[in-house]
């Protein structure tokens, strides 16, 4: 007997005929009502409800409730991520709203409250009873009290201040920042930011109050959070697996949790006071971010569908900042940990001193391609390199790997040849077989002569000149033996320079981060490096180095290499002489 049963009542459903028994069952009810199935549609509605929507039983029985009656202030229909009737069917929970619109036949809009709580059919299927008032457009007897709602000019002014702002930035923890300075006090005053981790794990990492126009971070209420359950239907576990947005208050998490996230979610709204939240996720272009939540304690009014709409887009251009911020620093780190692993240590070389540093631009975006080098030859000789890669990120630190092993394969492999014939070589290998496109270089061999001079033989290929400072602080720029960047293909032989290294002289190789500056010429950068490193000349190696740096100031947009060498006194070499 079962079996017919059910067939009829799903005759009913899907014909629009009402279920007799549901229906008499709503009329003892004395208000509005109709009941809904698991997919949300109409099997039973009484005559007030009837009268109210301006439908007959008839018109209603067998619909979708959602996409028949739910609509949004203007009239617009609302996707079920909008709705927070459909929200709470959804988690199969009671829940209740004093502002809400539902479209009659005559397709006016009727201004409603509603309750709605999970309901025995007394079938094998479960139902949900929805109860619902007509209200007066004046509803509210405390007008002042009402939400101030954004104009459409407003809320088109506001996204555009989002795009621009965030996406200037590739700083996670500032791209949150001007996130929250965006959204509070103008339309919160409580911002909660949970970010998922690389390691798949939840860390609360913000929560900011507007205190007036001041923002106060509560720390005590940020940190770990437990994992996100696979199949809880509360707002932020929904949020943060990317299913949909969601209305929330303190009633929402008032039963018994269900996960370790619903304990932290009622404490949150112990804590702050919030008596309403809107929850949205926070998507990148392959995965779910995380959840922004903002929170109404002091400010008037809850939130409503139609704020789902602008907090979404909202969230949906926070979600690309911080997808493309995340990947900038890996790709920074990848860099610097490459950069780090391939630029080598300086070898021993008897009478003379070396000392390197490097310093990484700070911006993620600006990891380049400066190198140095500097190893013994077969003969005896030191060669000395330093180069940058035009071009940043990732690329330009493989482009620098590159181009440094073939410069090594050469000047070890042809040491009978001068400095210019390497960088020939190089320059003709590096289109056919390297991803460079266009690079500077100075190569130079450092050697002892017979009567104990250091002597250097170099080429340089569009590098700034090395500077050369003497013990008494008399610099010079090696300006000879330039020729053209590497990749111009525009040069079919390139000079060498030779000079001879004075004792307890000091060579420094460099790259442009270290004299280029926003404003100033490049000239007033080799001015200023020139004059500093003077003074600096009779300090110990390493001292000299690290005060260049610190005097000089790189302005940190690029990356800056240097090698420093040193001559040995006159005295060693007179003593080794001897020996």
């Amino acid at each position: 007997m079962t079996e017919p049963e059910t067939t009829e009542t799903d005759f009913r459903q899907s014909s629009g005929v009402p279920e007799p028994r549901l229906a008499g069952a709503l009329e003892a009810i004395g208000a509005a009502t109709y009941i809904v199935d698991e997919q949300g549609r109409i099997v039973a509605v009484n005559s007030l409800a009837e009268h109210l929507l301006g439908r007959s039983a008839e018109e209603l029985v067998g619909q979708d409730a959602h996409d028949l009656l739910h609509r949004g202030p203007q009239g617009q229909p609302l996707s079920t991520s909008q709705c927070g009737m459909r929200q709470a069917f959804h988690a199969g929970r009671p829940a209740q709203s004093d502002e809400d619109y539902f479209a009659r036949a005559d397709g006016t809009l009727l201004l409603i409250s509603w309750l709605i709580a999970p309901y025995d059919t007394g079938g094998p299927d479960a139902g949900t009873l929805v109860i619902f008032h007509a209200a007066e457009q004046a509803h509210d007897p405390r007008p002042e009290q009402t939400a101030e709602r954004l104009s459409e000019l407003e809320r088109l002014a506001l996204l555009a201040e989002t795009t621009s702002k965030l996406t200037s930035t590739f700083v996670v923890n500032e791209a949150l920042h001007r996130l929250v300075s965006l959204v509070l006090p103008r339309l919160a005053d409580w911002v909660v930011v949970d970010l998922i981790t690389e390691r798949d794990e939840v860390w609360r990492t913000c929560v900011v109050q507007a205190d007036g126009d001041t923002l106060v971070r509560h720390e005590e209420l940020q940190g770990p959070m437990p994992p996100v359950p696979e199949a809880s239907p509360m707002p932020l576990s929904r949020a943060l697996r990317g299913v949909a947005s969601a209305l929330a208050g303190p009633e929402t998490y008032q039963d018994a949790p269900d996960s370790g996230i619903a304990v932290e979610q009622r404490r949150l709204f112990e804590s702050t006071g919030m008596h309403s939240a809107a929850i949205v996720p926070l998507r990148g272009t392959r995965e779910v971010l995380g959840a922004l939540t903002l929170g109404r304690a002091e400010k008037p009014g809850s939130f409503t569908g139609a704020d789902l709409t602008l907090l979404e887009d909202i969230a949906r251009r926070a979600g690309v900042a911080l997808d493309n911020a995340r990947l900038y620093q890996r790709q920074r780190k990848v860099a610097e940990t490459m950069q780090n692993h391939l630029l080598p240590q300086m070898p021993q070389v008897p009478g003379l001193q070396m000392t390197v540093r490097y310093l990484a631009a700070p911006d993620a975006s600006q990891v380049g391609g400066d190198w140095y080098d500097a190893f013994t030859l077969p003969d005896g000789a030191t060669a000395l390199a330093i180069g940058d890669v035009v071009g940043h990120d990732l690329d330009a630190a493989a482009g620098m790997a590159q181009l440094r092993n073939i410069l090594r394969a050469y000047a070890w492999s042809q040491q009978e040849i001068p400095p210019s014939r390497v960088v020939e070589r190089l320059d003709e290998a590096m289109t056919p077989i390297t991803d460079v496109t266009m690079a500077t270089l100075t190569f130079a061999r450092v050697t002892e002569t017979d009567g104990g001079e250091w002597q250097m033989n170099w080429t340089n290929a569009g590098h700034p000149p090395p500077l050369l400072i003497t013990r008494d602080g008399l610099t010079h720029y090696l300006t000879d033996g330039h020729g053209p960047l590497l990749g111009t293909e525009a040069c079919t032989s390139r000079p060498d320079a030779t000079t001879v290294l004075p004792p307890e002289s000091t060579l420094l190789l460099y790259t442009d981060g270290l004299i280029e500056a926003p404003g100033h010429t490049l000239d007033e950068g080799l001015h200023r490096l020139r004059q500093h490193a003077a003074a600096l000349a009779h300090r110990p190696l390493a001292s000299f180095i690290d005060q260049l740096l610190l005097r000089v100031e790189p302005p940190g947009i690029d990356d800056v290499a240097l090698l420093a060498v040193r001559t040995p006194s006159k005295t060693r070499r007179e003593a080794g002489s001897l020996e």
